[in-house]
């Protein structure tokens, strides 16, 4: 490995498992509760939603702006580590993954199978996405959610807005939880539990699946499951449909760099991307010639760019993460996950 890939993964590592604990020991950064900005948010709650601003000013005089939050936010500067489809496949593509998912995935066979019946979003999905995101439940994050959301709102000015959203509908959620602000722990993007849910997803997508009277994406799987299929579900999962094939592209020219820059979203027919160059590398391509889709480039630093063609259930999986890479992974872990199960059970 390269000197400077591996100091760049290991300073990575360092930010992931960095407790937001260290940055509210840090001397010579103030609580946040000093900050005017957030003065005024506690004064918005108070008066938006009738919280007690005492209350918020204590929750907010003990945390502080972390670095590393901040830190983390930031999009890649290392070559190496920018986008990259075959470095990102390996990190969720991998035996440790599929055979976690398995087992997963025969844990909990009668809350996948009765969310598919429910939602109509296919079982393999919903593990796979679980799978991507927390590695099953196993990596949920160690930021405090409540500094995390708080740095991103009032210190990252490029997203600000969002997160100060985010900020609010947290407090909200977990006042409607009963459950202190203090005590949540995610990602160092404020994303929460086994799916890894914002606070906005949970409060309008998320569901009691395990019927306890309460949404705890934290501690039950069941809850997580079916409100990853409530999520893709509300967001018009087709079901039945494909979700991508792959591609290839005759001549990459401006044309085809035109159908990229179009974006995830489909648009064109499929009949029409074989028009412009591109043709889909299945057998069955035919029975969807008038269906919208889009065509998806995967780049590599030292390999050829793979071609996609993503279908509406394919821009669905971006309605959770707007990445194209993420929205392949997902499948292509779904596919392993749905064809190792069919052979182990034959």
């Amino acid at each position: 490995m390269k000197p400077l890939l591996a100091a760049a993964l290991i300073s990575l590592v360092s930010l992931v498992f960095s407790s937001s604990l260290h940055a509210a020991k840090n001397p010579q950064i103030p609580a946040l509760s000093e900050s005017p900005a957030v003065r005024e948010f506690i004064a918005e709650m108070q008066d938006r939603h009738d919280f007690d601003a005492a209350f918020l000013t204590r929750q907010f005089a003990s945390i502080r702006s972390n670095p590393g939050v901040l830190r983390a936010i930031q999009p890649a500067q290392v070559p190496e580590l920018q986008r990259d489809w075959q470095r990102y496949r390996a990190r969720f593509l991998n035996e440790q993954r599929l055979e976690r998912g398995l087992r997963f995935w025969r844990e909990h066979d009668a809350a996948l199978i009765r969310a598919e019946a429910i939602y109509n979003v296919p079982r393999e999905i919903i593990v796979a996405i679980i799978g991507v995101e927390t590695e099953y439940g196993r990596n949920t994050g160690k930021f405090g959610v409540l500094e995390a959301l708080a740095t991103l709102a009032f210190d990252y000015p490029p997203r600000a807005p969002f997160f100060r959203n985010e900020l609010e509908q947290f407090l909200l959620m977990a006042r409607e939880n009963g459950i202190p602000p203090l005590d949540y722990k995610g990602s160092y993007a404020g994303a929460i539990g086994i799916p890894q849910f914002m606070p906005s997803s949970q409060r309008n997508f998320a569901v009691d699946f395990d019927g306890d009277g309460r949404v705890d994406l934290r501690g039950s799987v069941a809850d997580a499951i079916g409100s990853v299929a409530r999520y893709l579900n509300i967001h018009d999962w087709q079901p039945g449909q494909p979700i991508a094939m792959p591609a290839i592209v005759t001549d990459v020219d401006e044309n085809v760099a035109n159908l990229v820059a179009a974006g995830i979203k489909p648009s064109l027919s499929l009949r029409e991307m074989r028009e412009r160059g591109v043709l889909p590398f299945v057998a069955d391509a035919e029975d969807f010639s008038e269906t919208p889709v889009a065509l998806i480039d995967l780049v590599s630093s030292d390999q050829p760019t793979e071609y996609w063609i993503g279908f509406d259930n394919f821009y669905v999986i971006t309605r959770y993460n707007r990445s194209s890479f993420y929205a392949m992974s997902v499948f292509l872990l779904a596919e392993s996950l749905r064809e190792a199960l069919g052979a182990a059970n034959q």
